[in-house]
């Protein structure tokens, strides 16, 4: 149990000194302040209890109220149309993006991607919301983000960690299936992630 809580202890160090823009900070959040994990089944929890999936185990390291609005299967121009009512109900401080893995898995269009992950970023920025990207990989043999994302980071400015979901995918200790992780997997994504909004003046 020792070993293992150490080496997941060096690969979220591993993962968060390859992670983000350098140059990007994010607000501190409030005590009472509303995180919305917005995604597919990556937010949502595939495999896993409600209670592992990466947006509840950040809940408990925050001690933040993160709403959990990932939906399997969903491609990213749903997704869009879905986000403006979250953000009016919710009136999240910041908004963590991992989308667009069913159109790259569909082989659907990457520029009408790109086109509508910059539109969600830029509707939580106009509600008041930081912006936090999450990468996610061309799945194939050798995993690595997605250049699209890349290019919304460098387009946008927001936090952006490109390299957590392509590595935890990249090591079949930490997932359920090929493209998504199991409760450990999870657990490193909510670790770190919290790493990053502490290392980015969130918390």
């Amino acid at each position: 149990m020792k070993l293992m809580k150490l080496l997941s202890t060096l690969l979220v160090t591993l993962l968060l000194s390859a992670c983000g823009d350098s140059s990007s900070q994010l607000r501190p959040l409030k005590s009472d302040a509303t995180i919305l994990a917005f995604g597919d089944s990556l937010t949502e929890g595939y495999s896993v209890n409600k209670d592992d999936s990466y947006p509840a185990q950040l809940a408990k390291l925050t001690n933040r109220n993160i709403i959990n609005a990932g939906i399997s299967g969903e491609v990213s121009e749903i997704g869009l149309s879905r986000l403006p009512g979250l953000l009016a109900k919710h009136e999240p401080e910041l908004v963590i993006i991992c989308h667009g893995g069913n159109d790259i898995l569909r082989k659907q269009s990457m520029a009408e991607m790109q086109s509508n992950l910059t539109k969600m970023i830029t509707l939580a920025k106009n509600a008041g919301a930081d912006v936090i990207l999450m990468a996610v990989p061309n799945f194939g043999l050798f995993l690595s983000s997605h250049e699209t994302y890349i290019k919304i980071a460098d387009e946008t400015g927001v936090v952006f960690m490109e390299d957590l979901i392509p590595d935890i995918l990249s090591d079949k200790s930490l997932k359920s299936d090929t493209v998504h992780p199991n409760k450990l997997g999870y657990q490193l994504m909510a670790d770190t992630i919290y790493d990053v909004l502490k290392s980015k003046g969130a918390l």
